[in-house]
């Protein structure tokens, strides 16, 4: 059963552990749900977007979203299966960990943990043998999750802007500056500013750093390009340049991605 499908059987138990592991499916709607939701995509890139932003989730990591949080989640092709597990949510207050929107790198041991549960399915009891187990998972959360990954790209509804994004990310490899971009769509450098401030409550040059990392994680799970040619394809000129800009943003440097696509957990 899919996940929209499975949203109104999830409601049916707030003190149960409903477990999921499906094929992904491309795009699952805004939804929210009563339970907190721990979501590993397996094999391939996701995004989660919430009203005002954009999140990025490479492989490798998995995301968890507090009850409550209104959400849509986007797939990206290469995915192959999505391991959820939607906890109760007593004991929440006692730790701001389960409160927060967050995408952490996966560790070898929650990997097992979260793949070992792929043997139940629906709703986990109170009084079933395999809470206990399930519980340890979320128990451990908080301590196996300390470096927290955070590529938001802001989001607006606003027809004027979401045209100035498109021709920036159908034209990503251009050396794009504010000059350029206001004189493409016929405005000054000093409206369109503020145009990304009033709008995305972020600099342009912000903007457009977020987007080339966004745009670097997809075609590094893709497995198409060497790395040089994805700092290429993302508007750099150099490796190097590349490497530091996505360290900056990620704490991470982007072979450790590039590995992570290719070996076995």
């Amino acid at each position: 059963m899919s996940l929209p499908a499975s949203l109104e059987e999830i409601e049916l138990r707030d003190d149960s552990i409903f477990v999921m592991h499906e094929k992904c499916e491309k795009y699952i709607p805004f939804h929210k749900h009563s339970k907190n939701q721990l979501t590993y995509v397996e094999g391939g890139l996701g995004y989660i977007r919430f009203r005002e932003k954009l999140f990025v989730i490479p492989a490798r990591h998995y995301f968890w979203i507090p009850a409550g949080v209104e959400h849509t989640i986007t797939i990206g092709h290469s995915a192959t299966k999505c391991r959820t597990l939607f906890f109760h949510t007593n004991g929440d207050a006692g730790n701001e960990f389960y409160t927060k929107v967050g995408i952490y790198p996966i560790t070898d041991l929650l990997f097992q943990m979260i793949k070992f549960t792929e043997q139940w399915n629906a709703h986990i009891l109170p009084g079933d043998e395999p809470f206990a187990f399930l519980q340890s998972i979320k128990n451990i959360l908080p301590q196996v999750s300390n470096q927290i990954l955070s590529v938001a790209l802001p989001f607006t509804e606003n027809e004027r802007m979401l045209k100035i994004l498109a021709y920036m990310e159908d034209n990503l490899a251009e050396s794009h500056t504010l000059q350029s971009i206001s004189q493409r769509f016929g405005v000054s450098e000093r409206t369109l500013s503020r145009f990304f401030q009033s709008t995305l409550n972020v600099s342009f040059l912000q903007y457009l750093k977020l987007l080339r990392m966004a745009k670097a994680f997809q075609l590094i799970v893709a497995n198409e390009h060497s790395l040089a040619e994805v700092a290429f394809l993302c508007g750099y000129q150099s490796l190097s340049s590349f490497s530091n800009t996505f360290y900056q943003v990620t704490k991470t440097r982007p072979s450790e991605h590039l590995t992570a696509v290719h070996s076995p957990v």
